[in-house]
């Protein structure tokens, strides 16, 4: 098992890192909040949970421990798999939704691609007590950085796209969140645009 990968940054996505080490590149999937710390450094330090499959190894890489173990929580609830928990994890970040799990908040857990209402109860009743109990971890530093839209529209299209939506419905979206609100960084364009997929 792997627990960290630490080294140069070569590639860089709000869905992606490539990260290399000893000359190997691990592309390692990641969540936007993790984008926002790594964005503008050239070497970086991802915990990882590793997924071994038959046809595949994939590797999800988190900037903190305390995110990790979130994601690991939220992978063990039923009919939450990988990708979904990390979905959830681009849409708040990880202080935002322990505060969602803690105060029973469904409706903004619905609220996200691919949780309907069943599945979100279902994450607080699984886990409201053991996040109370890990309640106050690491909140994810902040992102100053800005771009010309065009490079922004690019990004945040290719993220969605990267997360499953289809390139024209992820367009429209990401249009209509910079034209409602000039001036939103990558990944607030990219949170607002999956609340209207």
């Amino acid at each position: 098992m792997i627990d960290y990968i630490k080294g140069e940054i070569s590639e860089l996505t709000p869905a992606f890192a490539v990260i290399e080490t000893n000359g190997i590149g691990y592309f390692i999937n990641i969540s936007l909040p993790t984008y926002t710390v790594l964005f503008g450094n050239n070497v970086a330090k991802l915990f990882v949970y590793e997924v071994i499959r038959e046809d595949a190894h994939v590797l999800y890489g988190f900037i903190n421990q305390t995110e990790r173990q979130l994601f690991l929580l939220l992978i063990s609830v039923s009919g939450i798999g990988a990708n979904t928990a990390r979905m959830i994890m681009s849409s708040y970040s990880a202080q935002e939704i322990q505060e969602l799990i803690a105060a029973g908040n469904a409706s903004a857990l619905s609220s996200i691609k691919g949780i309907g209402t069943k599945t979100a109860q279902r994450i607080i009743v699984d886990l409201k007590d053991k996040i109370l109990k890990v309640a106050g971890g690491g909140t994810l530093m902040q992102n100053t950085f800005t771009s010309p839209n065009s490079e922004l529209k690019e990004e945040a299209i290719s993220a969605l796209v990267m997360l499953g939506f289809v390139s024209a419905a992820a367009t429209k979206a990401v249009d209509k969140v910079i034209k409602e609100q000039p001036g939103l960084k990558v990944e607030q364009v990219i949170k607002q645009a999956l609340k209207l997929l």
